[in-house]
């Protein structure tokens, strides 16, 4: 309990100006309710932990904080809730404490891109030169320029928890209402891919370049498989799952965080499941 005071304060410390970088503070391996997962370049995974709070660096199954925020509320990623990253690599993470998203370079450098326009940040994805931001308190989703500068709004939506782009720079949407997904063109025109509510409580949804999607449900303790102009149908369920929150495709395999279970998840495409980190025994 003392170490966690103590990592609290030098956390609020390290922030303030011409002091070290937040990343500095209080060295850790152990995560503490991560709730997002993005894929890297070299097999790097990077995982939003809400309560730690902050970034995590995931390689070769050694865990290294890569922003170590403040308790402090307002503060930059004190309250982070998701992450992805671009073609080449970059990394956004997004933050509802400052409601902002942030591009964060190697060393762990955060650079603000929208002024703070951004209410909740839910989720995120990448498509050419802008990223598309599902607002769960402004009930939209954004697009917003990686670059930097003032949100465009793209659709208006209630409950936009899951934002996905797929191989053709459509935008999928995913919600907690009837109809749960639907994929809009880069125009804004959309179509419904699921029209009814099968989802008990939908986080994230990932695509495949075959337009298959997969969907992240919390209540259900499952993963959902929507091949194309198929009914959803669960991939895994149950145990090991208990909350999966954030998923990601690293080339065919799905990546799950689990936020109880305190752990990350990989599923095949034929719905074998295993635990890559912390690793068996752990």
């Amino acid at each position: 309990m003392f170490s966690r005071l103590i990592c609290g304060f030098v956390a609020v410390v390290v922030t303030l100006p011409g002091l070290l970088h937040p990343s500095a503070a209080c060295a850790q391996d152990q995560w503490v309710y991560p709730l997002d997962v993005a894929v890297g370049a070299e097999s790097v995974r990077y995982v939003a932990d809400r309560k730690l709070p902050g970034l995590w660096r995931l390689k070769d199954g050694k865990t290294e904080v890569l922003f170590q925020g403040s308790r402090k509320f307002r503060t930059p990623l004190n309250a982070v809730r998701c992450v992805c990253t671009g073609p080449e690599g970059q990394l956004f993470a997004g933050d509802s404490a400052t409601r902002e998203v942030y591009a964060v370079s190697d060393s762990g450098e955060l650079t603000p891109l929208t002024s703070g326009r951004i209410g909740i940040p839910i989720s995120m994805a990448v498509a050419g030169d802008h990223l598309y931001v599902g607002d769960l308190e402004l009930q939209r989703v954004w697009k917003v320029p990686v670059a930097g500068g003032d949100p465009e709004e793209f659709i208006v939506t209630a409950g936009p928890r899951g934002v996905a782009v797929d191989s053709e720079q459509n935008v999928w949407v995913l919600t907690p209402h009837a109809p749960q997904l639907r994929k809009f063109s880069p125009d804004g025109d959309s179509e419904v891919i699921v029209a009814d509510a099968p989802f008990q409580f939908p986080h994230q949804v990932a695509v495949t370049a075959d337009g298959t999607a997969y969907v992240s449900d919390g209540y259900a303790k499952a993963i959902w498989k929507v091949a194309p102009g198929q009914a959803p149908a669960k991939l895994v369920d149950g145990e090991p799952l208990d909350n999966p929150v954030g998923i990601a495709l690293d080339g065919e395999t799905l990546l799950v965080i689990d936020s109880r279970a305190n752990a990350l998840f990989e599923v095949t495409a034929d719905g074998k499941i295993s635990r890559d980190y912390p690793a068996e025994g752990n």
